[in-house]
């Protein structure tokens, strides 16, 4: 008979051949599984691949994708034809301009250099056409109706709208209109600069002279209620309050960007526009109600001026820069593109970005007038620069070299205050700036190098960590 420890010896056995099979067992199943889930992970990821090529990623918005709606009128298009001309770029850029008649025979045959015409659909049919406050705003707005009933909008994802007295820059309206979610509902403009233009009309709207845009699915939604909506708001006077109040109704309101420029003002618009907001310029209108804006030129020829610099560079246009001279107490500040300053004193930026008030509101009444602050013209020589405007500009090899001219003495003394150098002796100045485009929002800072000539340099650059420009 076998002995205890027999038993004992066979039942170990038994054990570790039990655990080995048990082990084995695991490591064959785990071995499976992982093999499996590899294989479904090639699986998904060819999936994913011939999903990709299927559904290509999308391009970023560039000009090709804006579909532009001018509006004008067959009397007023010889004085206005330029502000378009200026900024159109032909088989570039795709959009219409919407008269009220056919222009008269000294345009034909129409210039290839400007946007194709189209004449308005008599809406005279509409039942609420006889009690329409204003038609003319009616006609103007029902362009957007008009174009989409064309069928040109392959590949269209935004419309933007304009006067034809509203100069557009296209590269910036590109760059800001890419911020934005195009397969989305958006509705992008500005109000006007003054208070009581807005309290007129509305805070909540964007003013079509200005220019404003409206993303594609927007205006697939507002095509098919724009007539029910203009005879719900037949009594509002004007054709920009009216869209308002249709978009709101389709649940949108408009977004506010600063680069758009109604231009509720009259008078001398240089101390607006030299003291823009660190934001892309899109648009300037109503240029028939200030003065020109070079002090040496007619209207259109400032447009086509203003135009030489936008052509090289426009996310710099109007674009602030300031720096200082400690050892003279200079203050120099430029607004690329269109004017120079030399100040007498050390300002900080936080003094110098609101506007000289060179200019008058748009109404008359009592203050105050303007959506912004300004500071008041001065003729004391410690506060009131040394004007330069923009007189050329050149492209080298890595860098734009943009030239501002005194065009008119002073007519002052020198700061005396703290042994300040009177400024006068400078006749031009230099900005150099590098060739790559700004971004959108980011202040430049500069250098300057002036030896006593008649010229001075300034060099744009990017600002150092935490610099203070005071």
């Amino acid at each position: 008979m076998p002995s205890p420890t027999y038993h004992a010896n066979i039942f170990c056995k038994y054990l570790v051949i039990l655990g080995l099979i048990s082990l084995f067992s695991i490591l064959f199943f785990y071995n499976l599984a992982y093999i499996s889930s590899q294989s479904l992970d090639r699986n998904i990821s060819t999936i994913k691949c011939q999903e990709s090529l299927l559904h290509p990623k999308e391009a970023t918005t560039n000009l090709s994708h804006l579909m532009f709606v001018l509006a004008g009128s067959s009397r007023t298009w010889k004085n206005r034809r330029t502000y378009i001309e200026s900024w159109w770029r032909p088989n570039v850029t795709r959009g219409n301009l919407f008269l009220d008649m056919e222009p008269s025979k000294e345009f034909r045959p129409w210039s290839p250099t400007l946007p194709p015409f189209r004449i308005n659909e008599d809406f005279k049919k509409l039942r609420i056409y006889p009690k329409l406050a204003n038609p003319v705003h009616v006609r103007i707005y029902r362009s957007i109706l008009d174009t989409y009933r064309l069928k040109q909008d392959d590949g269209v994802r935004w419309y933007v709208m304009g006067d034809d007295d509203s100069l557009l820059f296209v590269d910036n309206i590109v760059d800001m209109l890419s911020k934005y979610d195009h397969t989305k509902k958006h509705y992008i403009g500005t109000f006007s600069e003054t208070i009581k233009s807005n309290v007129r009309f509305s805070f909540d709207m964007a003013y079509g002279g200005a220019g404003y845009a409206l993303s594609y699915p927007l205006v697939k939604a507002l095509v098919t209620k724009l007539d029910e909506c203009i005879e719900r708001y037949h009594f509002i006077w004007a054709g920009d309050q009216l869209q308002s109040f249709c978009l709101a109704d389709l649940g949108v309101d408009v977004t506010h960007e600063k680069g758009f420029h109604q231009i509720d003002l009259h008078s001398d618009l240089s101390g607006l526009l030299s003291s823009h907001p660190t934001a892309p310029l899109l648009s300037l209108h109503h240029f028939e109600s200030v003065a020109p804006l070079f002090p040496d030129m007619n209207r259109p020829g400032s447009v086509l001026h203003i135009m030489k610099a936008a052509n090289v560079d426009q996310s710099r246009m109007l674009q602030p820069s300031i720096c200082h001279v400690r050892a003279s107490k200079w203050t120099f500040s430029v607004s690329w593109g269109y004017s120079a300053h030399i100040y007498e004193s050390i300002f900080p930026r936080s003094y110098l970005k609101r506007p000289i008030e060179t200019f008058r509101p748009w109404l008359k009444g009592r203050p105050p007038f303007y959506m912004f602050n300004t500071r008041p013209v001065s003729r004391d020589p410690c506060e009131a620069p040394h004007w330069f405007f923009f007189d050329s500009v050149e492209q080298e090899k890595e860098r734009v070299v943009t030239s501002y001219t005194r065009k008119f003495p002073r007519n002052m003394t020198s700061c005396s205050f703290s042994g300040n150098i009177s400024a006068d002796p400078v006749v031009s100045i230099r900005v150099f700036s590098p060739k790559t485009a700004k971004e959108g929002r980011k202040v430049e800072c500069c250098d300057v190098e002036y030896d006593g000539a008649d010229v001075a340099n300034m060099r744009l650059r990017d600002c150092r960590r935490d610099e203070i420009i005071a």
